[in-house]
Order: C-alpha cells, then sequence, then structure tokens
C-alpha cells in the first residue's frame, strides 16, 4: 500500500508535517520503536510509530532521523500524546533527508495503525507471492543471454501481463514486448526517469500520461566499467537504461518489486555484453583518430580505414564517404567537489545520439565508432553513398549524411532533463570526405563548429560545417561588452519607442529585413497597408539616426538583432 492511502483514512488520524512529493512511496510493514537506534530491526519500507521517548535533546532528532533514511523506511509517525506538537527539529531533520513525516493524533493508539497496515500489506502478499516467487525462477533460468532483453519482457508479459520496454536515456527503444511505444511518449517517460535521477528520488519513478501510468525502473550499469555506488550520479545517468513499464508499481508488494529488479539485472548484464563487443569499433576509432591528430601520412590513414570500414559497414565493397562529429558534456563544479570524468560520459551519449531515433534494438549502433580525448568524444561516421561530384559541371553534392540542424532534435527534451541546471552538451558535425587526406580538416571543421554551439545559449547546442561560412561564425566571439553596446545603441530607442506607444517597431524592423527590403512582401506579411508600413520605417530612420535603403545599415540592423 502507498503512503497517501493512510493519509486518506481519516479513521488513523494521521496529520502530513513533511514530504507529501513522497506519498507515492510504498508501505511494506509497520514497526514501533523508541530506540535511538533502530537499526538492526529495520529492512526497509517500514512505516516507523515512535512515542519519542529517544528524544532527550534537539540534537537527538538529526542522527535518529538519518539511520531512519538510510534504511529506506518509508515514513515516520510520531505520536503527539507525550510532547504535544511534534518538534521543529525532528520535522527539519525530515525535511532535509526527505523523510515523510506524520504526526500521530492522541486519540489513535499506535496499534490501530498497526492493524490496518499489517491487514492491508498481508492481504496483498498473500495471493501474490506464490506466483511471483515462481515466475522470478522462471524469468532468472531463462535469462537474455539466449535470445536478449526481449525473452525476458515476453515472460512479464504472459505471465504476469505487464507490458515493458528498454529504453534508452534518449527514449530509444532497445527492446519490447509487443507494439512499440510512440517517440513522443517514449521521449516523455526518458525526460521523467533522468529528471527523478538527478534529483535523488528512490526509483521506480511513476508517471501519469494519457490515462496510463508507467513505473520506470534504473537499469545500472554492472559490468567492468560499472561506477561505484558512491560515485557522482552524473558519471551515468546520461547512458543508463530504463525499463518502462506500463503499471503502478506504488501497490505492489515487496516480492514482485524484487522480481523487476531481478529483470533490471538480466538486461544489465545483456547490456555489459553489448558493450564490450563495442571494444573493437571504438578501437577502430581510437587507432585513426591517432593518425589524424599526430599527423600521420594519408596513405597510413587510408589502409587503417579499409580495416575499419567492413567492419562497421560488412558487404559495402567499396570504401564509404566518412564524417566527423565532436561532443562535450560539461558540468558546472562548485568549490571542493571532485571533477566529473566526462570523456567516457560524452563517448556513450554521442554513440546513441547518432542513432537512428525510430531504429529499435542495440545492434543499431553497431556502424558507429566512437573514441574520446580527454573531455572530448570523437566519432567517425561511415556514410554508404555514391561519390561525390568531382567538378562544377556535375551540379552540387548531394545532402550527406547527419545535420547538426536535426541531429539533436528527438533528444533534445529528455537531454535537458538529465542535464538539469548544471550541465551542457554542445555538438558540432563536419562536412562529409571521401578520402583519408581530408580527415584532419573534417576533424578540425567539427571542433570549430561545437564551439560555435557552445558559444550559444541552452543545455543542447549542435552546429554544423556550412555555418562556418557565415556570419554565424562570428557572432558567439564577440565580446559580451561589444555586443551589449553595439545592439544597445541600434535597438534600444526603438525599443523603449514600443515600450512608450505599444508600437511594434522591432517587429516591423525584423519583418522588412527578413524581406530583403520589399516594401510589397513585407506589408502583406505583416497585413498592413504599404503607407503605414513606410510610416514604421521613417520613424525608426528617425530614432536611429540610419538609412534602410542602404546596404551598410541595413547589415548593422541585422547583426544587431542576431546578437541581442
Amino acid at each position: 500500500m502507498r503512503l497517501r492511502a493512510l493519509l486518506e483514512n481519516d479513521a488513523l488520524g494521521l496529520r502530513l508535517l513533511g514530504g507529501d512529493d513522497e506519498l507515492d512511496r510504498t508501505v511494506r510493514g509497520v514497526m514501533t520503536t523508541d530506540l535511538k537506534d533502530p537499526s538492526r530491526y529495520l529492512s526497509g519500507g517500514e512505516l516507523v510509530l515512535t512515542g519519542l521517548a529517544w528524544r532527550t535533546d534537539p540534537a537527538d532528532a538529526e542522527p535518529f532521523v538519518r539511520i531512519l533514511a538510510s534504511a529506506g523506511v518509508a515514513a515516520l509517525a510520531a505520536g503527539e500524546a507525550e510532547l504535544g506538537d511534534i518538534p521543529d527539529d525532528l520535522v527539519e531533520a525530515c525535511l532535509r533527508h526527505r523523510l515523510p513525516l506524520f504526526a500521530v493524533n492522541e486519540s489513535v493508539a499506535f496499534a490501530t495503525i498497526t492493524e490496518h497496515v499489517v491487514r492491508q500489506v498481508s492481504g496483498e502478499r498473500a495471493g501474490d507471492l506464490a506466483a511471483v516467487v515462481d515466475r522470478h525462477r522462471r524469468l532468472m533460468t531463462s535469462g537474455p543471454a539466449g535470445g536478449g532483453p526481449e525473452v525476458v519482457l515476453d515472460l512479464l508479459g504472459s505471465d504476469l501481463d505487464l507490458r515493458a520496454w528498454v529504453l534508452s536515456p534518449t527514449g530509444r527503444q532497445i527492446a519490447g514486448a509487443g507494439e512499440p511505444l510512440e517517440g513522443g511518449l517514449a521521449a516523455t517517460l526518458a525526460g521523467e526517469h533522468l529528471a527523478a535521477t538527478r534529483t535523488g528520488r528512490r526509483g521506480p519513478h511513476r508517471l501519469g500520461v494519457a490515462g496510463s501510468t508507467y513505473s520506470l525502473f534504473p537499469i545500472r550499469n554492472t559490468g567492468r566499467g560499472a561506477a561505484p555506488a558512491s560515485r557522482d550520479v552524473r558519471e551515468t545517468v546520461l547512458s543508463d537504461w530504463l525499463l518502462a513499464v506500463e503499471a503502478d508499481a506504488g501497490d505492489w508488494p515487496a516480492a514482485r518489486l524484487d522480481l523487476l529488479q531481478g529483470v533490471t539485472q538480466l538486461i544489465a548484464v545483456e547490456r555489459d555484453r553489448r558493450d564490450a563487443a563495442r571494444t573493437v569499433r571504438r578501437r577502430l576509432a581510437q587507432e585513426v583518430l591517432e593518425l589524424v591528430q599526430t599527423g600521420a601520412a594519408p596513405a597510413e590513414i587510408a589502409a587503417r580505414l579499409r580495416v575499419a570500414a567492413p567492419v562497421l559497414l560488412p558487404g559495402l565493397g567499396t570504401a564509404p564517404h566518412w564524417q566527423v562529429v565532436v561532443a562535450r558534456v560539461e558540468w558546472e563544479q562548485e568549490a571542493g567537489q571532485t571533477p566529473v570524468d566526462t570523456g567516457p560520459v560524452a563517448q556513450a551519449l554521442l554513440e546513441e545520439v547518432l542513432v537512428d531515433p525510430a531504429a529499435i534494438g542495440a545492434e543499431s549502433a553497431d556502424r558507429i565508432a566512437v573514441a574520446h580525448s580527454g573531455d572530448e568524444a570523437i566519432a567517425l561516421v561511415p556514410l554508404a553513398a555514391g561519390p561525390l561530384p568531382e567538378s562544377e559541371d556535375e551540379g552540387p553534392a548531394p545532402a550527406l549524411g547527419l545535420h547538426a540542424d536535426v541531429l539533436l532534435a528527438s533528444v533534445r527534451a529528455p537531454l535537458s532533463s538529465g542535464l538539469a541546471d548544471d550541465g551542457r552538451l554542445t555538438l558540432g558535425v563536419s562536412a562529409a570526405v571521401h578520402s583519408a587526406e581530408g580527415l584532419r580538416g573534417a576533424l578540425e571543421e567539427a571542433r570549430h563548429a561545437r564551439r560555435v554551439a557552445a558559444a550559444r545559449p541552452g543545455r543542447v547546442c549542435a552546429a554544423g560545417h556550412h555555418e562556418l561560412a557565415s556570419h554565424v561564425l562570428l557572432l558567439p566571439f564577440v565580446p559580451d561588452d561589444v555586443r551589449r553596446a553595439f545592439t544597445a545603441r541600434l535597438l534600444d530607442p526603438l525599443r523603449d519607442y514600443d515600450r512608450r506607444h505599444r508600437a511594434e517597431l522591432i517587429p516591423t524592423l525584423e519583418a522588412f529585413l527578413d524581406c530583403d527590403g520589399s516594401w510589397t512582401r513585407c506589408a502583406t506579411r505583416l497585413h498592413l497597408h504599404v503607407n503605414t508600413l513606410r510610416y514604421r520605417v521613417g520613424r525608426i530612420e528617425q530614432l536611429t539616426g540610419r538609412d534602410l535603403s542602404r546596404l551598410e545599415d541595413k547589415l548593422d540592423f541585422f547583426l544587431a538583432l542576431r546578437m541581442s
């Protein structure tokens, strides 16, 4: 049963003093204690009842609550019969440790609450425990080693009538039983999971969407590269998979929750096996990267590419074009805080980001080779496409490969949840090249594009090679004080006028420049008479001392709007 159900039962006389965002916690038992340290009698999930006899001093509250929180109890209920109002020091300690705290009315005996909880929990367990234990045995013997996570998910569907999916941190479906999740829903679930993980909330996390409830279980990396439990959560939050189950796990008994935890462990083992298989591709990328960065001869790089091509694109027959993508994950650091090792984080994340979001299964990443150098992840992406045109007579080159403006579109929302307020992902994409000679330039191009993306606002930003040949390249690197002075001189008079007169000079200026100074097209776009448009443009010129018929002044206004 859930804490919320206890609070809603008026006969129990409970009053919530803190932890209203934790009321969906599951109560698996009840314990009454007045010991200062009851940890030896706690197994997790209990509602702890206390008459506060252990409290002799305000300083006693903090260690008592810390012990309960560490043991994983569901909530604390303190009786008012002895001291009257619950002491503030206990309320504050519970808030610090995110432990829900109830006050028990002096007219209600602890025995009444105990009897109610035991009756509810025992009733739920009696009908489910034997069946769940048997299913747990079947899952453990069926394991995913032979058929992947789908084997376990099929058993969940057939034996427990649970629809479940394994999702990447971007919301891409790794495995599932039955119909796949719609892309928008999967991204929403992944974003909720990442946000909950960053806040330290205990799983499973639950989310209601379109009339259905989903429970989200983390799938922790258990392999050789797994981070210790004590490490910073930011080292794994952007790479861990999750198990999404279409059910409300809030009322499940402990045995069923244990079953699902066992499922996540099985899937984690399978993921570790697949990660080990990626070692070859990562090593190929690392070798090529080292050759490129050390200025090796093109012939040596080309030989290494010929080795990589069959691994990344089996059966291709000819060497493909190549594209370079550079990514960096950055976290804000507080004084004295241990720095996060961001290179492996960016590597795992880039391997996922480069997969088609509509692709189902872990095998979709088999053609992506990502290395990392320091805190930077670098991907060597093969493109199975026709030859690039050798002369202008052949027309423009085909639009090959990845495009920065769409690469992050489907993953921006969930990743922003995982990055929260202290993280950033920036990414740069090079043009496609068709020879080893072009790789060094492609790497520098991708790195420079990433720096352009890093100069922009936002938690998830990307830039492409096409932006390096326009004013977009220059704007992010204009010093802030120069930027503010330039835009203020041109645009502040217009903003002040708009504010005082409720005019629309700024929108008019933007539309006029966007229409290349065409009076007719601009008037049509703004639904204005041409004479009205001419009046507004004249007012802009009067306030700023500029002439919008001159190219130089048009360019100044254009840049000011872009920098503002």
